[in-house]
């Protein structure tokens, strides 16, 4: 909403000074035009279009500075902000004096030019001292700190805050990452996920009764363990759905979203934002196999090709065992022998030990669980 506004504010001044402006061309360029009418409206056009372009240059560094200040540290911009108000103090104590000297009338120019140039000088020189020497300040308030040396030393970056999305709370895996202490920084709450799950809640389907009853138990069940690391941004965002708010208040936060829904992370990569999407998580945490590795595996079904059968990791990952079809129920040594990695999972590929096999569809990744 910001973005729109400001272009229109730019192009509108630019047309604005072009229409006072034509007041000020002289009378005799004027007569040399042969409708003034015309003359001033392309003047005005002119001068809105140049507007236009600079409301664009406004507005990319506008964005530039915004994003910065979202990545840099709160304590760096506080230290910042101090060194140049210093800076600007000093120049102005050192200025008093200086002002209140007579100077002759044809040197007064000096004074407001001393004043710039000084202004100029401390402040850049406090800015710079307050972001190499400002951290040290941390070492004064605690000086026994581990954690306050490293941030001083720059080797600790503050933790961002996580905003959880819908799909992340029903399947209740945020409680043992918070359990665990993995994840770092404040938990963020968008109104809008609450709302979804009140939706889910009160629908008449008894499956999405069930998981917006989930959530919100999940929710209290968080809010009372964890207290203050759980905060609720109950701030009303605009955009058509959920999840359009959630990449808003991210982009706002600076933030890491955490989602278990492949399009939503896609979305958010895209638009370069810190994502951790847990399906993706739990498959690098899940242990490698390689071929030629052995595992005693159940055989708990037959496959849809004739003579595979099928087993599971502890993890769940399924195997798809060939020549196995006849000894469903039983414990079988098994080799591996290949692994299918899909957007959605993975599957591995194996045969029994001493048994060569006879079907080829496992090695050119083309089996279809029934």
């Amino acid at each position: 909403m910001v973005d729109p506004l400001i272009l229109v504010l730019f192009l509108f001044s630019g047309a604005a000074a072009g229409w006072i402006g034509f007041g000020l061309i002289p009378e005799t360029l004027l007569q040399q035009t042969g409708d003034i009418n015309e003359l001033k409206y392309i003047l005005t056009g002119i001068t809105g279009l140049i507007g236009l372009i600079a409301g664009f240059i406004f507005k990319a560094l506008r964005n530039r500075l915004v994003k910065q200040i979202r990545d840099t540290p709160t304590d760096l911009l506080i230290s910042r902000a101090v060194g140049l108000i210093l800076g600007l103090l000093l120049a102005n104590l050192i200025l008093a004096p200086i002002l209140l000297l007579p100077v002759p009338s044809q040197i007064i120019w000096v004074k407001p030019l001393a004043a710039v140039l000084s202004n100029l000088f401390f402040g850049v020189i406090g800015y710079n001292l307050g972001e190499i020497q400002g951290r040290n300040l941390l070492r004064l308030f605690n000086p026994n700190s581990t954690e306050a040396l490293l941030v001083t030393e720059g080797i600790l970056t503050p933790a961002t805050a996580k905003i959880i999305d819908t799909s992340v709370i029903i399947d209740g895996r945020i409680q043992s990452l918070l359990a665990c202490g993995i994840l770092e920084g404040q938990v963020i709450i968008a109104q809008t996920v609450i709302d979804e799950l009140q939706q889910l809640a009160d629908s008449s389907n008894n499956e999405k009764r069930g998981k917006g009853r989930r959530g919100l138990n999940l929710l209290t069940a968080m809010r009372s363990n964890y207290g203050r690391k759980l905060v609720v941004n109950s701030t009303k965002y605009e955009g058509k759905g959920t999840d359009d708010r959630l990449l808003k208040l991210t982009s706002d936060t600076g933030g890491t979203l955490i989602t278990t829904d492949y399009n939503l992370a896609k979305v958010a990569e895209v638009n370069e934002l810190k994502v951790l999407n847990l399906s993706e998580l739990v498959i690098a945490l899940r242990p490698n196999v390689q071929p030629g590795q052995e595992l005693n595996l159940k055989i708990v079904r037959e496959g849809k090709e004739e003579s595979q059968g099928i087993g599971y990791l502890d993890d769940g990952t399924m195997v798809v065992v060939e020549g196995a079809s006849s000894f469903v129920g039983t414990r079988k040594e098994v080799v591996i022998t290949g692994e299918l990695q899909t957007p959605t999972g993975r599957m591995i590929f194996g045969r029994l030990e001493k048994e060569p096999p006879n079907n080829k569809n496992y090695e050119q990744g083309s089996y279809n669980p029934r």
